[in-house]
């Protein structure tokens, strides 16, 4: 990879999860936007992943809809209970509140959620440090984002 994302998309890939947003095949999933709004396509062929999401489209980095499949698909570590405590979260608009700090909205849902911050936090630099490691090569999907409705994300 030569772009990582910011940890806090982790967050925003259990989300996805927890709501059951990402719908697994064989060499493609389709993931829902937190405000689900729009459907994103990621696709994958050995360590080749594709997708249309914003983050991996126009940044480079892979998104939370790459992040989410490599959870499910084992290459990531994951942790299911923190799923459940993460769903229904609309990150669009918790991120816009914060004006794109990822940092802040991330501390701001955590506490929200009345979850050990440090404790979590761990658990998304255990995530990214394997991340780091995988030997990614991260690309623009070409396939159209699918819009659901009015909302952005």
């Amino acid at each position: 990879m030569k772009k990582l994302p910011p940890k806090e998309k982790i967050l925003e890939a259990y989300t996805a999860i927890g709501d059951h947003h990402v719908q697994m095949g064989e060499d493609e999933a389709k993931v829902l936007s937190s405000n689900v709004a729009k459907r994103y396509t990621v696709k994958w062929q050995g360590d080749l992943y594709q997708s249309n999401d914003n983050a991996t489209y126009w940044q480079g980095y892979p998104g939370y809809p790459i992040l989410a499949v490599l959870m499910l698909q084992g290459r990531l570590p994951f942790d299911p209970k923190l799923a459940k405590h993460l769903s229904n979260i609309n990150w669009n608009k918790v991120n816009q509140e914060f004006k794109r700090n990822y940092v802040a909205a991330a501390k701001y849902i955590l506490t929200k959620k009345e979850l050990d911050v440090d404790k979590v936090m761990q658990e998304v630099d255990n995530c990214y440090e394997v991340l780091t490691k995988l030997p990614l090569v991260i690309k623009r999907c070409g396939v159209k984002v699918e819009k659901l409705s009015n909302a952005d994300d």
